[in-house]
């Protein structure tokens, strides 16, 4: 066992966890320390029923503390008799309300290597904490998520439901019969425990889930200003910064009372929906709305300024480009010394900086173009960085071509040879989040090993426009994909009949989470559809059969 740091554990490929060896419960001696966080607004007598359950856990007592945070609670909380003995009640941060923010209250507090985060309302079996924890003394980067079924809140006290965790199953407590499952388990069971799920976020929905506490950290936290869905987003972030999910049906759980979404369902989807189309990219069933700009873009288009520039036209161009291709939620970032620029008195015609302080006039106040002296680490939570040079201004829908290519067979990153012009280069942020967690050297070479690394040509990315449509990504001949070990078509989840949308994609009627609805899928190019007489001065048979890549447009279309 390690101290959560992973030492000399094989990769996990995608979300594949099967190298990893948990202990046996009870069998093991827990050395990390676990802070349960539990954000609640009234219900005392539920929040009475799930500090009982906690107070029967297998997880050593030394090494667990409780922190009920009281957001705004009328009357206020109390800590009741029957509680683990290291568990206190505190008020929310002022200045702020609601479930994130609570629960950043209570992770601001909490002293425990590893964070839990578990609803008020939750009631947990006894090796709960335990068959989590057990996961993240093996390695940092892991997120385990609990089991949960949803039932009418019983009548029980809570010293009998303490005698019956600490004595059997939760079945022995509850009548299990009349309970509704979840629906992530039906996805968890789905996709061989998440292990083959292609958005493995999107079951990782908070009423219980933990990891170690640098992790949460490290993405700052729950957005306070998701009000709904903020669970959902704050998995996003966690899948960007390179996480493993790791669902724990161990870790039985009974949350008190039926979803919200069983009394107003229409409502709590069109709730959350606002919410994660401005900060989840990937969910571009809800970016239809046409010339819209969102809060977190799709792709982070990085281009550097190498040496002194000559000629401000050339940048702009290739600016433009990026910014007229067919993904339209782009931003661009200028890679330059744009610090050496001094305010100071300076010749205006002779300054030797002329071209470079044109080109920050001309972008100073476009919100989507960035000037950077560097390129950050990574461009979480942007799900898409690319980097290519500015001789070779991006082909108005190379970068959706791009983009469907690593979809397809779920590439960690793109490498596109452009002959004279270098390469340019896509990068999944995950891949790179993962790289960076596992402190590798060689980024490449980690997300290789992690998600694969696919080379292609120009020619299938920057399609001439007098020529025939090019066969889709990933044919013989045109691309070739670098993933030691090879992933085998059967390894692959299986794609859903209509445009290859993600075979764990959430079911849009989802009992306990219906704004899982419509996974991300590929974006997919219109470029590959047949052109109409006269484009481009040329004309394409219209009923051409559609190229993999036009199908994926259509099913974008049709959300």
């Amino acid at each position: 066992m390690t101290d959560g740091a992973g030492i000399d554990l094989p990769p996990i490929r995608h979300n594949d966890y099967s190298p990893l060896d948990p202990p046996t419960l009870g069998g093991w001696d827990p050395a990390l320390p676990v802070s349960v966080v539990i954000p609640a607004h009234g219900g005392q007598h539920r929040l009475d029923l799930t500090l009982a359950a906690l107070a029967a856990q297998t997880y050593p007592g030394h090494l667990t503390e409780v922190i009920v945070v009281d957001d705004g609670s009328d009357p206020p909380l109390r800590l009741p008799e029957i509680a683990p003995p290291d568990t206190r009640i505190v008020a929310a941060a002022p200045g702020g309300w609601g479930i994130a923010h609570a629960v950043n209250t209570g992770a601001a507090l909490a002293e425990g290597r590893i964070i839990h985060r578990l609803d008020a309302d939750m009631v947990v079996c006894r090796e709960h904490i335990e068959a989590m924890a057990r996961w993240h003394h093996l390695a940092g980067y892991l997120v385990a998520i609990g089991a949960k079924k949803f039932l009418k809140e019983p009548e029980i006290s809570p010293a009998d439901l303490y005698d019956g965790v600490r004595t059997g199953p939760l079945g022995a407590v509850f009548d299990l019969s009349e309970a509704l499952a979840s629906s992530t388990e039906q996805t968890i069971s789905r996709t061989d425990g998440l292990r083959t799920s292609r958005n493995p976020y999107h079951v990782c929905t908070g009423p219980t889930v933990s990891m170690l506490r640098e992790t949460f950290h490290a993405v700052g936290g729950v957005d306070p200003d998701v009000l709904r869905g903020e669970d959902t987003e704050f998995a996003y972030r966690l899948a960007a910064h390179g996480v493993v999910f790791v669902p724990e049906m161990a870790a039985e759980a009974v949350h008190l009372g039926l979803p919200a979404q069983r009394r107003d369902r229409d409502r709590v989807v069109r709730a959350v929906g606002p919410y994660l189309a401005h900060r989840v990219p990937l969910r571009r069933d809800l970016r239809k709305d046409r010339g819209r700009r969102w809060l977190v873009p799709y792709v982070e288009v990085v281009l550097h300024l190498d040496g002194e520039v000559k000629d401000d036209r050339p940048v702009r161009e290739a600016v433009s480009a990026a910014l007229e291709g067919s993904v339209t939620d782009v931003v661009v970032t200028l890679v330059a010394p744009w610090s050496r620029l001094t305010s100071g008195r300076r010749p205006v015609l002779g300054d030797p900086s002329f071209e470079l302080r044109l080109l920050r006039e001309h972008f100073a106040h476009d919100e989507r173009v960035r000037l950077a002296d560097e390129v950050s680490a990574t461009p979480a939570p942007i799900p898409f960085r690319y980097t290519g040079p500015v001789s070779v201004p991006l082909g108005p829908d190379s970068l959706e071509r791009m983009i469907a290519a690593v979809q397809g067979d779920r590439s960690g990153m793109l490498v596109v040879g452009l002959g004279d012009g270098g390469s340019a280069t896509l990068e999944r942020t995950e891949a790179l989040g993962r790289a960076l967690l596992l402190g590798a050297d060689d980024v490449p070479a980690s997300i290789r090993a992690t998600h694969g690394v696919r080379h292609g040509e120009r020619a299938e990315f920057w399609p001439a426009r007098a020529a025939a449509a090019p066969a889709p990504a990933g044919r013989p001949g045109r691309a070739t994909v670098d993933s030691r070990p090879a992933v085998k078509p059967a390894d692959r989840p299986a794609q859903a009949a209509a445009g290859g949308g993600p075979a764990d994609r959430p079911a849009a009627a989802s009992e306990d989470r219906p704004t899982q609805a419509a996974a991300d899928r590929p974006a997919r190019s219109a470029a590959d559809k047949p052109a109409q007489a006269g484009a481009g001065g040329f004309t394409v048979p219209t009923r051409k059969p559609k190229s993999r890549l036009a199908r994926f447009r259509s099913a974008i279309r049709r959300g």
